[in-house]
């Protein structure tokens, strides 16, 4: 009729190799043309059928289609799980936080560190920005230090001003007046 889909349509699904149920899943979901290659990419990316059915769930149930493979197979190369993953597209900020997690995974942070960070973002709990984070570790703290300055709670500005400070004191170290004594 009308209102249905050719099946060449969905023939790349087929070729990334999604099973036939998945497929008339993703049929069922009324899926847009742009949404197929997005999904075949994730496919290719190693996503098994029931997360890809999931993001594009998640991406469907907050109003807006599926766009974001690039962003779900970088937080794979960056060592996330497919829950990670689902957990950041169930609060909508696959995107977002999928550009923060691979900013600090090129800061040099440890990947354990660099989940820690993207979970507390998850779950709503406050975090330093990325550029904190990178300013704060150029300045000569450790991760540990860094970690423990965001479990007590500093904001960006209090950063700032930590920054400021350590790249002070750092500037001026070894430059006081010494008197050169001589011999008689």
């Amino acid at each position: 009729g009308c209102n249905s889909r050719a099946e060449t349509a969905y023939f790349p699904l087929e070729q990334a190799g999604f099973s036939s149920d998945s497929t008339d899943q993703l049929k069922k979901m009324k899926i847009a043309d742009a949404e197929i290659p997005q999904i075949a990419k994730l496919k290719q990316f190693g996503f098994s059928d029931d997360t890809c059915l999931s993001l594009v769930k998640e991406s469907h149930a907050h109003a807006h289609v599926f766009t974001s493979a690039d962003s779900a197979g970088n937080l794979v190369k960056a060592g996330y799980s497919e829950s990670d993953i689902l957990a950041m597209a169930h609060k909508d900020e696959l995107d977002a936080i999928s550009t923060e997690a691979i900013t600090l995974t090129l800061i040099g942070l440890s990947q354990a560190t660099v989940q820690n960070l993207v979970a507390r973002h998850v779950a709503g709990q406050p975090t330093l920005s990325s550029a904190e984070i990178s300013r704060l570790k150029n300045t000569g703290l450790s991760e540990k230090q860094i970690l423990e300055r965001i479990d007590q709670g500093m904001t960006d500005q209090q950063a700032e001003k930590e920054v400021a400070t350590r790249e002070a004191v750092r500037n001026h170290a070894n430059t006081g007046f010494v008197r050169a004594h001589s011999r008689r």
